[in-house]
């Protein structure tokens, strides 16, 4: 009676049960790292789009700053644009396109992302925020000569030196101008304290130049400042005359507000401050209007509106219909040859089923095996009843002639006769041989068949068969030579490797007919003893070789004692020399005599 498997049981059911597991885990954990990473990667999107634009800014501030005007900037823009993934196009106030970086006709975002202007900028450069100032690249008049710029250099490295021996390491910085700046090895203004021992005040003396573009500076603020009732002598006006500190002196005016008028201070800054950049203005490029745009590559973000909540729930559910309906094939697939192995395995055991293999996975190899282990016992099965029934035909001949004799002895019709008790003899004696190779084949079946090691010479092991068969060989006729290379030894039981080399050479000699040659070798091969018996019968068939050791099997089916033994005594020599750890193999040609090949382990010669 076939057992009902409960549903939930059923391997189809659970492997169902476990991809819908699967496939909404996934799922879920899928859209949560979506989420969360599309999150994540937009506040950094935006961080870094600002850092950017900033960066962009100040490239451009940095070029106005440097040129008189715009062109050539198209190169600039582009290779920013490229850098940065983004498009720039520069307009002037007018909106009259100067440089883009987009395609030509391609129009310009609604509003300016800023204004690029280096005398009043709101970029973020080396030297810090400039928050409605002027970038510290325009330096225009004040741009020192090669000529000047190769003095201070000499001058700035005459004073490191100056401070190196007073234990101080500096580092020389080159400002915009070209004007060189001493400052500490970590980056901040040098110590004061050596200043006047190293001669500070050569290197911060303005060259011609600078003397020159101050001059201007301080003409252009005079008209100012006496607009606003600041003469000559004021002392905030004496604070903008040369100090050493190009383009003007912010921090002497700074340090006089502490003590002076705030609102005569703030005047003078504001005076100071605009004829700088009326200064500046001719070597600076125009106003320019700064627009920014995304690539035009770059597909539109996705938002959550219910049309893409749609979009999401119709994905998840498209996902776990395949993954149900892939798995259904798959389980449904991997369950049948299963079904068909049970089956297989319920009937009876007189019934030999085979299972298709229609699968090379898993489970295919499983029915292989299955196929395999159903084709062995039906040949065990085969193997059993054909040795039950060689046991009792072996047994019953030498019992039917005992029996005879007695019987025909016991009623007086033949007298018991020396002769007669001789063929008596000879009948117990072959029924003591096939009980003996029973016993010897079930202790190697049951792993008990003992050993007696000991240091055995193959040279004696074969003189000892050969004389053992030498009345034998004379009565057929046959010749039994040895044959030996080295004299090796082996470690092995002398009386065991004596019957397995017998019973071959037995086996022999019924084959060879008179004259013929039957010989004993033996060799060293590497660890290993090689002993061959070699005969001049009449071989083995090529179809017979697999089948010789296998118990109770002749050659010959009649099986008449004139033509062979019992079928015992090949099995037999497979199992002794397996048990000493070695191997037996046949090789012959029908009518070209047969080999025997035995290798067992080798052994070191004994010490004298």
């Amino acid at each position: 009676m076939k057992r009902r498997i409960p549903l939930r049981k059923r391997l189809l059911v659970r492997l169902l049960i476990a991809s819908v597991l699967i496939a909404v885990c996934s799922v879920a954990a899928t859209a949560w790292l979506a989420v969360e990473t599309t999150t994540r990667a937009l506040r950094e999107e935006q961080g870094q789009d600002l850092a950017d634009d900033m960066r962009i800014l100040a490239e451009l501030s940095g070029y106005a700053a440097t040129h008189p005007d715009w062109k050539g900037v198209q190169a600039t823009v582009r290779s920013l644009a490229a850098t940065m993934g983004r498009r720039i196009a520069l307009t002037t106030a007018e909106r009259t396109l100067i440089a883009d970086s987009a395609r030509k006709g391609t129009s310009l975002p609604l509003g300016a992302a800023a204004t690029v202007d280096p005398l009043h900028t709101d970029t973020y450069t080396e030297t810090g925020a400039q928050l409605s100032g002027i970038d510290p690249r325009a330096v225009g008049p004040y741009r020192l000569t090669a000529k000047e710029r190769a003095q201070l250099k000499a001058v700035a490295e005459k004073q490191r030196t100056c401070y190196r021996r007073f234990g101080v390491e500096t580092k020389v910085e080159q400002s915009p101008s070209g004007r060189p700046v001493i400052v500490g090895s970590d980056g901040g203004p040098a110590p004061d304290y050596p200043t006047v021992d190293c001669g500070y005040g050569l290197l911060s003396d303005p060259t011609g130049t600078e003397k020159k573009a101050l001059d201007d500076l301080t003409e252009g603020a005079r008209a100012c400042m006496q607009q606003h009732g600041l003469g000559l002598g004021s002392p905030l006006y004496l604070m903008l005359n040369p100090t050493g500190k190009a383009p003007v002196s912010r921090y002497a005016i700074a340090k006089f507000a502490k003590a002076g008028d705030a609102k005569a201070m703030k005047t003078a800054q504001t005076c100071s401050d605009d004829a700088l950049r009326a200064q500046l203005d001719p070597y600076v490029a125009p106003v320019a209007e700064l627009y920014l745009g995304g690539d035009d590559t770059t597909p539109p973000r996705f938002d959550m509106s219910p049309a893409n909540k749609a979009k999401i729930v119709g994905a998840a559910g498209l996902v776990l219909a395949v993954t149900l309906a892939v798995t259904a094939v798959v389980a449904t697939r991997l369950v049948r040859p299963l079904r068909a192995l049970t089956e297989a395995a319920q009937q009876p055991p007189d019934r030999h089923v085979r299972v298709p293999v229609t699968t090379r996975d898993e489970t295919g190899i499983l029915a292989e095996a299955f196929n395999d282990l159903t084709e062995r016992r039906a040949r065990l099965e085969a193997q059993r009843k054909a040795m039950v029934s060689d046991i009792a035909h072996e047994l019953r001949s030498p019992l039917t002639n005992i029996r005879g004799w007695l019987e025909v002895t016991r009623d007086g019709v033949v007298d018991p006769d020396p002769a007669l008790l001789g063929s008596l003899h000879e009948e117990a004696l072959v029924l003591q041989r096939i009980i003996d190779d029973l016993q010897d084949l079930a202790a190697a079946d049951a792993g008990t068949l003992r050993l007696h090691r000991e240091p055995v010479s193959a040279d004696e092991l074969l003189d000892q068969v050969a004389a053992a068969h030498r009345v034998a060989a004379d009565a057929a006729g046959v010749t039994v030579r040895t044959e030996d290379d080295g004299s090796p030894w082996l470690d092995a039981d002398p009386v065991r490797m004596r019957q397995a080399l017998g019973n071959l050479v037995s086996n022999a000699l019924r084959h060879t007919p008179a004259d013929g040659t039957v010989t004993l070798a033996a060799r060293r091969a590497g660890d290993e003893v090689v002993f061959t018996v070699t005969d001049t019968g009449t071989g083995i068939a090529p179809e017979d070789l697999p089948q010789i050791f296998d118990r109770f099997w002749r050659a010959e089916k009649s099986r008449s004692r004139r033509t062979g033994g019992s079928g015992l005594g090949l099995p037999i020599v497979r199992h002794l020399v397996v048990a000493h750890g070695g191997t037996v193999v046949a090789e012959c040609e029908p009518g070209g005599g047969a080999v025997f090949t035995l290798r067992v382990p080798g052994a070191p010669a004994p010490e004298s």
